[in-house]
């Protein structure tokens, strides 16, 4: 019985070795989760002592340990790290879902997001209003496509015009004679086809607090007079908000005609040189994508060397009520087992779920000091063991060699 006793204790000494060293060996394996041997006491049964001598140790089970690594950061965007509760979904190329906490990808020549094996990461699509579609996941592709343009409909417009000025003694007003006109400023503006033009916008005081607005775009008058207002305190008197449509403008180049408004609203009239503290309008030409960029709850953006931005798609993430429970399947990844209970699918930064970190790693949660000393101690529970039989041995000699 002794024999059998020690033996088990060397067969547990053995386990708890080799998941130290499985351990140690996957100190540097980027959302790794560390194991550890959990051992009970065998006995046989008996219901008529209660002072019974053990018949050894049994490895209980061998449980995953799934606290949270430490982030690492990294220079490549599509790079992400989870910090808190959840998995990626990944899926093999059988189409077998899988689910990892290792986070480095990077986009295939078909446009997809997948890790070095080719796994496809796992995202919600948008719907034509960019809306992020929380239903099924599916494998999230990133577009390549340009950013169309979009035609100019509106100019915002923050700029002091000079109140001490006085009306032009010239009439009528010419845009190409600045002697018909108090002050001018130009912009650029875009057509359908992201063709640029140059509006540019004309004051002529008329009166105290009264000027006369005119627009040309690329030399050619819009419309006609437009009349602003000020109050006495300098600042508009028009309705709020204060905006004026000039008509139409045809770019004469295939692109649709323009309609043009302008937003004075911000606009004043105060003593001292007339300027423009700000001019924005809402085209832009087409634009080729320039880089990614993915933010805390997983949604991607692409940016475009337009200026604009668009969501692509965000990142589907997965919870299970027991993660112990998951089964791990090598290559960082775990499959879902009955233990692990129904799998929860959301989006990070939502209810329960973690933040996704772009632009880093989750590291191993092996703390390779803890290992070193796990190692010794399963090293010297090995040699006690194979001690144990040694004597057991030298006994059972003597009791043979007794005459």
């Amino acid at each position: 019985m002794a024999f059998q006793t020690s033996l088990s204790g060397l067969t547990a000494a053995q386990t708890n070795l080799s998941v130290t060293g499985n351990n140690i060996a996957n100190a540097s394996t980027n959302g790794f989760k560390r194991s550890r041997a959990e051992f009970a006491d065998i006995y046989t049964s008996s219901f008529s002592s209660t002072s019974q001598v053990g018949s050894g140790v049994r490895v209980a089970n061998i449980a995953q340990q799934f606290s949270q690594g430490n982030v690492e950061f990294t220079d490549n965007t599509l790079d992400l790290a989870i910090t808190g509760e959840g998995y990626f979904i990944i899926k093999d190329t059988d189409g077998t879902e899988l689910f990892t906490r290792a986070g480095a990808y990077l986009i295939d020549r078909e446009g997809y997001m997948v890790n070095s094996r080719g796994q496809r990461l796992q995202g919600y699509q948008t719907d034509d209003d960019g809306i992020v579609n929380n239903t099924t996941p599916q494998d999230l592709f990133l577009s390549n496509a340009a950013s169309p343009a979009s035609a100019t409909t509106m100019t915002e417009i923050n700029l002091n015009v000079d109140a001490s000025n006085e009306p032009p003694l010239v009439a009528p007003f010419d845009h190409v004679d600045p002697n018909t006109y108090n002050y001018s400023t130009s912009t650029t503006i875009f057509d359908s086809l992201g063709s640029s033009h140059i509006q540019t916008l004309y004051f002529v005081k008329t009166a105290d607090n009264f000027w006369d607005t005119y627009m040309t775009v690329d030399g050619t008058q819009v419309g006609g007079a437009e009349t602003i207002e000020f109050g006495q305190d300098g600042r508009m008197l028009n309705p709020d908000p204060a905006i004026i449509n000039y008509g139409t403008f045809d770019p004469a180049n295939g692109a649709a005609i323009l309609d043009l408004s302008v937003d004075f609203d911000a606009s004043t009239q105060f003593a001292g040189e007339s300027a423009v503290n700000s001019i924005v309008q809402d085209g832009y030409t087409s634009g080729r994508i320039s880089g990614i960029a993915i933010d805390s709850k997983g949604v991607v953006y692409a940016r475009y060397t337009n200026g604009q931005s668009q969501i692509l798609g965000a990142v589907a993430m997965a919870r299970f009520a027991n993660p112990n429970g998951l089964q791990p399947v090598g290559d960082t990844n775990w499959a879902q087992t009955f233990a692990s209970g129904d799998i929860v699918r959301g989006q990070a930064g939502r209810g329960t779920f973690g933040q996704i970190q772009s632009g880093a790693l989750e590291a191993s949660n092996v703390d390779l000091s803890t290992q070193l000393v796990n190692m010794i101690i399963a090293q010297r529970d090995f040699q006690a063991n194979a001690k144990m039989i040694s004597t057991e041995d030298a006994i059972t000699q003597t009791i043979i060699n007794i005459r």
